[in-house]
């Protein structure tokens, strides 16, 4: 009998083992580096995002935060890394409207489920979907690009950072709404299809602000209209794409979200010093500032609350992708 009883509180110690050990690493994190992955290539919205929290983090604990570009199948690659990774605190991912509430509805076969293999940390930031031309493109508004779409339809050629991502479904969505006709050419990553888009190799692309901006300044690319509900601050004369007159186009809103979530199993302290920090670095007057130069809108909330938007955004999104038919690479 007291055999037993030995056995059977041996096994009840060695499974409380991994409890123990994360809950001690709990205590004493982060202890190392970081490493926050990043599903696309470097300088695209995602990837200037994750830099600028990147730092933030490294300076309030006084640890290294590692960027890891892990572009491929629409940001699928890296999200799938992360959520295979151990559940410590020390892997993270630059979420993003396109990996966390498009994929669901683009692979069938998606390595990891944005609800059930991550756990939600901080939704970082709302960006607007900025569309703008190549100079070449005699189209001044978005109304006047619309009729062009209609007079030569299939002619002009819109780039996105993949099939999926969020620059691509942004476009089907304009279409749908305006039932015009462009070509998808999609890149591996936002960087290499702006760096098309300036040198004349494609016409348009709908993509976040922080990425196309500065060459809108520079002359190189023409801005015609912001997916947001509402006009820029830090570009106030921008118009959204709702005040182009079409009546199709009323209400249109097709902004990027980006977030940090972390393997499902990270333990809940863990989860709040990150979410603390990260709001306090998104409060922080000179962060704020930047995002905001750059298009981009902080959202400093609570895990619950991104939980909520991704699953919402999930469902959003199928009817968009149904109807464009967009399909995996």
């Amino acid at each position: 009998m007291r055999r037993k009883h030995f056995i059977a509180a041996s096994l009840a110690a060695l499974c409380t083992l991994p409890g123990l050990a994360l809950a001690q690493s709990a205590a004493t994190w982060p202890a190392h580096a970081i490493r926050l992955v990043v599903p696309f290539t470097p300088g695209g919205s995602t990837d200037i995002l994750a830099r600028a929290i990147g730092q933030k983090l490294s300076e309030a604990w006084g640890q290294p935060v590692v960027i890891d570009n892990v572009p491929g199948a629409g940001g699928s690659i890296g999200a799938d890394r992360v959520a295979k990774a151990a559940p410590d605190g020390y892997t993270l991912l630059m979420g993003h409207i396109g990996t966390l509430a498009v994929s669901p509805s683009i692979y069938p076969n998606l390595p990891y489920d944005p609800i059930k293999s991550f756990t939600p940390v901080a939704w970082v930031a709302r960006v607007p979907n900025v569309l703008v031309v190549h100079p070449s493109v005699p189209a001044k508004n978005v109304r006047e690009l619309i009729a062009l779409a209609r007079a030569q339809p299939g002619k002009l050629n819109y780039g996105s950072g993949g099939n999926g991502s969020a620059a691509h479904i942004a476009t089907e969505y304009l279409k749908l709404q305006s039932q015009t006709f462009m070509v998808h050419v999609p890149y591996r990553g936002t960087a290499p299809a702006v760096t098309d888009l300036v040198a004349g190799q494609i016409q348009l692309m709908f993509t976040g602000a922080p990425a196309v901006m500065p060459f809108v300044k520079g002359g190189q690319l023409r801005a015609l209209a912001v997916s947001s509900p509402r006009r820029l601050a830090a570009f106030p004369e921008l118009p959204t794409v709702a005040e182009s007159g079409l009546k199709e186009l009323a209400g249109f809103e097709a902004d990027q979200w980006y977030g940090i979530v972390a393997p499902a199993g990270t333990p809940r302290e863990i989860i709040a010093r990150l979410n603390t920090q990260i709001n306090a670095s998104l409060n922080a007057p000179e962060l704020k500032s930047r995002l905001q130069a750059e298009g981009a809108e902080a959202t400093p909330n609570t895990p619950e609350v991104f939980g909520k938007l991704i699953a919402t955004e999930i469902e959003r999104w199928r009817p968009v992708v149904k109807a464009g038919k967009v399909r995996s690479e």
